[in-house]
């Protein structure tokens, strides 16, 4: 890949990828416009893993807290000083437990759709489909009130169907970020912690991703070339200071105001993808 594309394309990345406009869709459209013939998902996920360390540095604290507490537990657990109901009394605890559950519905989604998800990630008109959706998502939480966050009531069940809406966003077009926080605030939890949540939930599906497509370098299905190894590192920069406005945004309730631009994305990517 010529580095020129590369760094546009790891620009990209960087904005979209917590800002909820589908950093797959965009990479989507602009790999086609700039006529990208290296295997789109193995770029895509590699720009993804660049944005990834992004959020290991925002948030480095609250993972270094929820490890510190997952440890302490699962020792105490062994030797019977601590038992299941400690998990709701510490936040640090309770959060790296919400993560676990979140993740296995995702890994589940992502592996029976990691055979058709390069092909997805060659068609403009399904992005510009899942944009359009994104946009309606997004503008279903205008009128989410603020909530009192209570770690009790943030369940299981609630962290297992969020899973679920981040798997289907390996779809390009649906913004992860997007459908997870919204999901979140329509489930009752406040913006502060949706948005937590949302990125922590992201570690470990772009992780997993990374390591799938680890076979394919083996086995030389794809090259790591320098257009490759210089998009993720653009990305990560370009991301550190999208995820910085993205949390600004989602605590002041706004993340509605993406709607329009991915229902116009949406619409121009299913016009050209037309011709």
């Amino acid at each position: 890949m010529e580095i020129y594309k590369a760094v546009i394309l790891g620009i990209i990345q960087g904005l979209t990828e917590f800002l909820p406009v589908s950093s797959s869709g965009h990479l989507v459209i602009f790999q086609n416009f700039l006529k990208v013939q290296e295997p789109a998902l193995f770029f895509d996920i590699s720009v993804h893993f660049g944005t990834l360390c992004a959020v290991f540095i925002i948030f480095f604290k609250d993972i270094r807290l929820m490890i510190s507490a997952l440890y302490k537990f699962c020792a105490g657990f062994i030797t019977g000083k601590k038992n299941s109901s400690e998990i709701n009394e510490d936040k640090n605890l309770k959060f790296a437990f919400l993560i676990i559950a979140g993740s296995v519905p995702t890994a589940v989604i992502g592996l029976l759709l990691h055979t058709v998800s390069e092909r997805l990630f060659s068609s403009i008109v399904s992005a510009g489909c899942m944009l359009l959706l994104t946009g309606v998502i997004l503008w279903s939480t205008k009128n989410i009130k603020e909530n009192v966050f209570e770690i009790k009531r943030f369940s299981f069940f609630k962290a297992f169907f969020i899973g679920i809406v981040q798997g289907l966003a390996v779809i390009p077009g649906i913004s992860r970020s997007g459908s997870t926080i919204a999901s979140a605030l329509h489930m009752g939890i406040d913006r502060e912690n949706a948005a937590k949540f949302s990125f922590l939930l992201s570690i470990p599906a772009i992780l997993g991703a990374q390591i799938l497509s680890i076979k394919d370098i083996l086995s030389g299905a794809v090259v790591l070339d320098a257009g490759i190894i210089i998009g993720t590192v653009t990305a990560f920069i370009t991301g550190y200071f999208s995820l910085i406005l993205l949390i600004k945004i989602v605590k002041k309730g706004r993340l509605y105001f993406f709607a329009p631009y991915c229902i116009v994305i949406g619409i121009i990517a299913l016009v050209f993808g037309s011709f």
